[in-house]
């Protein structure tokens, strides 16, 4: 969204109650006035659609027992804690960051993890390897989306394709929230060997035909 520099006149007093409230809110005085004003006139703007779906997902995470949400209100991303069943509980750690634009690309998802143990880190090397080639096989023919991967030391990153349908901030978010719900749940099955490559392929399939958004 394009912007520009106008000149205002205000009150002294307001300034500073804008400014107070700014600072409680973690943002500035442009951009709170932006929001205020654009929630006058009933215009969404990016950072508030952000908002509303980051913290639709947080809503919906939170009766699940697996995912932990962490959401600061006006923030731009949301992680989520999860823990494998591993020794010493090692945790993985989803970030979830939207962008103000674009039209390819929402935002991307990232995996961290931290572990010592060289054979959990070759077991998630090849989950993400696996789950690369799944959605190669699947998500691409079906949406034509081009998604960015990539993997570094502790950290898997993907992008996130705008939807592949006009949808609401309550179904966006349900569809991320699903994503990473399933994402986490073949992951642990997969590094426990409750699934093999070829059931999670099966499971994924499943899920992407009852979809209704993929992203």
């Amino acid at each position: 969204m394009k912007k520009t520099l106008y000149s205002l006149m205000l009150n002294d007093e307001v300034v500073r109650e804008v400014d107070a409230l700014a600072h409680r809110l973690g943002t500035n005085r442009s951009a709170l006035i932006n929001q205020i004003l654009a929630e006058y006139v009933d215009y969404t703007t990016p950072e508030r659609r952000i908002n509303e779906v980051l913290s639709a997902i947080d809503q919906l995470m939170r009766p699940t027992r697996d995912l932990v949400p962490f959401f600061v209100p006006n923030a731009s991303s949301l992680s989520l804690k999860s823990s494998l069943e591993y020794k010493y509980r090692p945790t993985v750690k989803y970030e979830v960051e939207l962008y103000r634009g674009g039209e390819e690309s929402i935002g991307e998802l990232s995996v961290v993890f931290r572990t010592q143990s060289a054979a959990l880190i070759q077991g998630m090397t090849e989950f993400f390897r696996l789950w690369k080639r799944i959605e190669d096989a699947h998500l691409y023919p079906l949406t034509g989306a081009r998604i960015e991967y990539a993997l570094y030391d502790g950290k898997f990153v993907r992008s996130l394709a705008a939807p592949d349908r006009d949808c609401s901030t309550d179904e966006l978010a349900r569809a991320l929230s699903e994503y990473i719900q399933l994402f986490d749940k073949l992951m642990k099955n997969y590094l426990t060997g409750r699934l093999d490559a070829h059931e999670v392929e099966a499971a994924y399939f499943s899920h992407m035909r009852a979809a209704a958004v993929h992203i």
